[in-house]
């Protein structure tokens, strides 16, 4: 079984600020990071340092060598990423305060020019049971579901940005939805998480749930039965690539056949120590890290 990520590829411009710009104001940074990211990228990263084999599918436009080269160097398969010269790649403007949090501004680029005639050339080279990637970074969203679907594949979702364009894609497709608490919401119509996993098994029967609840842990609806676990003890740094972590660390878990808990404990201790570094991709910590790791819960 093989991951394709078919996702965002960006260049993320870090700036350290003592509280977010307010309307109006002008504030000097406290610092400046280029990190490769997108949750697309980060995704992929992820679930290579988790210990899976993945496949990227995107598109970068003529600056994006500094993108393909951060890929190649986890060895993640890049014969699905097209380039577009005309086009600038996708970027994002990210303002992290001094207590980790971030706001993030996004240029979609090239991530917004992906055609249908592309999706059909990345899927031919994948078959049923084969686990597809998504997240809401890029154009044709609701082809490339419908298009994996009719193929079998396995479609994990991680529908962030939330927005309308994404809720007119047919979700009862979805195997998997892996989202936080506010995304839940927006697809639910509930805020809080177990009354989201009750409405969306209603409406979506077919599909497990994983609702990431920031300090409140993580809830996993597998079908059958709703597991919980907490966060860990860690300095928090940044937490950019947090939902991306845990993402690549839970569905390595899946490929592992690991059991539920171990799943939610593997990819929650992953994500921990991704939070207790600064960037996006380059916080994502490697397996042995993961598994070598004495995080005690909050």
């Amino acid at each position: 079984m093989k991951i394709l990520n078919f996702g965002s590829l960006n260049i993320d411009r870090t700036y350290k600020v003592e509280n977010f710009v307010k309307p109006g104001e002008t504030v000097s940074s406290l610092s400046l990071g280029t990190f490769c990211g997108g949750k697309g990228l980060n995704q992929a990263i992820a679930c290579k340092k988790a210990g899976s084999k993945v496949y990227m599918a995107g598109k970068i436009g003529s600056d994006g060598a500094i993108l393909l080269s951060k890929l190649k160097e986890f060895n993640v398969d890049l014969e699905h990423v097209y380039i577009d010269d005309d086009e600038l790649s996708g970027h994002a403007i990210i303002q992290v305060e001094k207590s980790g949090q971030n706001s993030i501004i996004l240029y979609g680029g090239t991530n917004r020019t992906i055609t249908h005639e592309e999706v059909d050339k990345v899927l031919a080279d994948f078959d049923e049971g084969d686990i597809l990637l998504l997240q809401n970074e890029i154009s044709s969203m609701n082809y490339i579901i419908d298009k994996g679907y009719d193929k079998g594949m396995v479609i994990a979702l991680n529908p962030s940005p939330m927005n309308e364009e994404l809720l007119k894609c047919d979700l009862s497709k979805v195997s998997y939805f892996i989202m936080n608490e506010i995304e839940a919401a927006a697809i639910s119509g509930y805020e809080d998480a177990d009354k989201a996993i009750e409405e969306l098994n209603k409406k979506y029967p077919d599909s497990k749930i994983v609702i990431t609840l920031g300090s409140e842990g993580v809830k996993y609806f597998d079908g059958e039965k709703t597991y919980q676990h907490g966060i860990f003890k860690v300095n928090t740094i940044d937490t950019t690539a947090a939902g991306d972590t845990f993402i690549g660390y839970f569905l390595g878990g899946i490929l592992e056949g690991l059991k539920p808990m171990e799943i939610l404990t593997m990819a929650s201790k992953a994500s921990a120590i991704a939070v207790s570094r600064p960037g996006a991709s380059d916080s994502i910590p490697s397996k042995d890290e993961v598994l070598q790791s004495n995080l005690i819960l909050k």
